[in-house]
């Protein structure tokens, strides 16, 4: 089990940029794959981005694709993500999630078993 709080959530333009941490208690963070996910309003949770365990295999939800970059520091226990060219549909709820350790993170929420507060992502037009 690891406790994760996400920060770095906030109010932009279009075109901006933020960077989101997740950062995690607990020594078995290292174990974990990662994932980010979002909620917009009225929509139900999707996937956004993972990362596995080491950092060696990233996965996207195409929408995101050469614009959101997802990384870890296993040093810090911390997952971050990097959200440049943001647009209005970006606007959601962004969630941390930590779960599995297979070589290819799952973009499935349904493999995840910790989850933080969410942290809320504002893209103006």
């Amino acid at each position: 089990q690891v406790q994760l709080a996400e920060s770095g959530g906030g109010l932009v333009q279009a075109g901006g940029s933020l960077r989101l941490s997740c950062s995690a208690s607990g020594s078995t963070f290292r174990m974990y794959n990662m994932g980010w996910f979002r909620r917009a309003p009225g929509k139900e949770r999707e996937f956004v981005a993972a990362i596995n365990w080491y950092g060696g295999s990233k996965r996207y939800v195409d929408s995101v694709k050469g614009r959101f970059t997802i990384s870890r520091d296993n040093s810090k226990n911390t997952v971050y993500l990097q959200m440049n060219s943001l647009k209005p549909e970006d606007t959601a709820v962004y969630y941390c999630a930590a779960g599995g350790s297979r070589t290819l993170p799952s973009p499935s929420q349904y493999d995840y078993g910790n989850w933080g507060q969410g942290t809320q992502v504002t893209v103006s037009a």
